[in-house]
């Protein structure tokens, strides 16, 4: 089983103290795949995508060195931090006005919840994509990695109140188009 047993982190982490060769082709090969997921809930376009987490990994490799180890799970965890904070930082930097709150007609969807049942995740998770950018940015912020409305307007420089009604247009925006997919 090795010195670290079955912690991969603790295993990439020590490789990177030693200054090993191979630590940086053990974080990829162990966290890119994973990593490029979580960025696709944020970023749409493909070739987007692969210059976020160009971008993504060139911090985590400058930045590894800044890393504290608390347990199982906080490499992963610092990781996709990262990521989601570069992913935004895109997304900020090509529409800074993507996280202002436009007024937009959305029919409100809030007494009929869609049918998911007979829908696959894949589905579900291809559907979520269609969001426009900002909706799709506070819909996973708040809902996928479980931020407050509160914290999603320090990480994006807006009001609490904006974050409630993107959050709000994105649920009714996504449960629309999940109903239409149901017809």
């Amino acid at each position: 089983m090795g010195l670290f047993g079955n912690n991969r982190e603790q295993y990439i982490i020590s490789l990177f103290e030693k200054g090993d060769a191979l630590a940086m082709d053990k974080l990829y090969g162990e966290y890119a795949d994973y990593l490029a997921k979580v960025c696709s809930r944020y970023i749409g376009d493909q070739e987007d995508r692969h210059d976020v987490l160009q971008e993504a990994f060139i911090r985590i490799f400058t930045k590894i060195h800044t890393f504290e180890y608390r347990g199982k799970g906080s490499l992963k965890a610092w990781l996709t931090k990262i990521v989601i904070n570069e992913s935004l930082h895109f997304l900020r930097d090509n529409d800074p006005a993507i996280f202002i709150d436009k007024a937009t007609d959305i029919p409100d969807c809030s007494t009929e919840d869609p049918d998911i049942d007979s829908m696959s995740i894949t589905q579900i998770t291809e559907t979520i994509l269609k969001l426009p950018p900002g909706y799709r940015a506070v819909f996973n912020l708040y809902v996928i990695e479980g931020k407050s409305h509160k914290e999603i307007a320090e990480i994006l420089n807006i009001k609490p109140d904006t974050s409630a009604s993107q959050f709000h247009k994105a649920r009714n925006m996504l449960a629309k188009m999940l109903k239409e997919q149901n017809k």
